[in-house]
C-alpha cells in the first residue's frame, strides 16, 4: 500500500457543524508511504475516531477513505484480516491489551500469526523498553505506561506499508520516549513504511514532513 486518501472525510456526528476548521476534516488529504505525519488534535475532535476509521473498525462517516485508489468500504472481512497482518500496525489509545495474559503472551498472540519477530528480537524489545522485567507479569498488573510499551512491541511485530500510533507518549517519560521514538525509527526504515502519530499535547519525537491539525 503506497497511499492513504482522505476525500471530504468528516465524522457524522459533526455533520451538522456549521464550520469546522480542520487540515483533515472535509479536506483533500493523502498520507504517503515513507513520510511522518503529525496529527495535533484538542479532546473531543475526533483523533481516536480518525484512526478507527483508516483502520476499518468504524465507519460512520461522510466522504471516501482510499488505499491505493480503492475505497476501503468495499473491502472484505477477507481483505482486512491481510491488511492488518501485511500492510496496516496500529497502536490504539486504549491499547487492548488482555489484562488476563502476561506481557509476553500479548505480543506472542499477534507475532504467531504473523511470524515477523523471532523471540529473541521481542526480547530484545522489552529489554530496551526497561520492562524485561515485566515480560511473565500479567498486563493487568502492569502500569499503563507499562502497558503502553507492551502494545508498542505488539505493533511492531508485523509487516506494515503504515503504522498508526495513538497518542504512543502519553504516559511516558522522556527518556523511555526517546527510545520508543529510537525503536521506531530502525523498524520503519526497514520497511520504508510511513508513519501517521496523533497527539493532544505530548508528542513522540520524529522526523515529521507534515503536521496537520485536526
Amino acid at each position: 500500500m503506497e497511499s492513504i486518501h482522505l476525500q471530504q472525510t468528516l465524522p457524522q456526528v459533526f455533520a451538522d457543524r456549521n464550520s469546522i476548521t480542520s487540515d483533515v476534516w472535509h479536506k483533500n488529504t493523502v498520507f504517503h508511504k515513507g513520510e511522518f505525519y503529525l496529527i495535533e488534535a484538542a479532546s473531543g475532535t475526533g483523533k481516536s475516531s480518525l484512526c478507527s476509521y483508516i483502520y476499518g473498525y468504524r465507519n460512520d462517516y461522510q466522504g471516501i477513505i482510499n488505499f491505493d485508489n480503492i475505497n476501503i468500504k468495499a473491502y472484505s472481512v477477507a481483505q482486512w484480516v491481510n491488511l492488518r497482518k501485511h500492510s496496516l500496525s496500529m497502536l490504539f489509545q486504549d491499547l487492548r491489551i488482555f489484562s488476563e495474559l502476561t506481557a509476553l503472551e500479548n505480543i506472542q498472540l499477534k507475532n504467531n500469526l504473523t511470524g515477523y519477530k523471532k523471540k529473541k528480537e521481542i526480547l530484545t524489545l522489552f529489554e530496551a523498553l526497561n520492562i524485561a522485567d515485566k515480560i511473565n507479569t500479567k498486563a493487568g498488573k502492569l502500569s499503563f505506561g507499562q502497558q503502553q510499551r507492551v502494545a508498542f512491541i505488539r505493533a511492531l511485530c508485523q509487516p506494515f506499508d503504515f503504522i498508526i500510533l495513538d497518542e504512543p507518549v502519553s504516559h511516558l517519560d522522556d527518556c523511555n520516549g526517546q527510545i520508543m521514538s529510537d525503536l521506531l525509527m530502525t523498524e520503519v526504515k526497514k520497511q520504508g513504511a510511513g508513519v501517521i502519530v496523533t497527539s493532544i499535547g505530548k508528542h513522540i519525537e520524529l522526523p515529521y514532513n507534515n503536521v496537520l491539525r485536526l
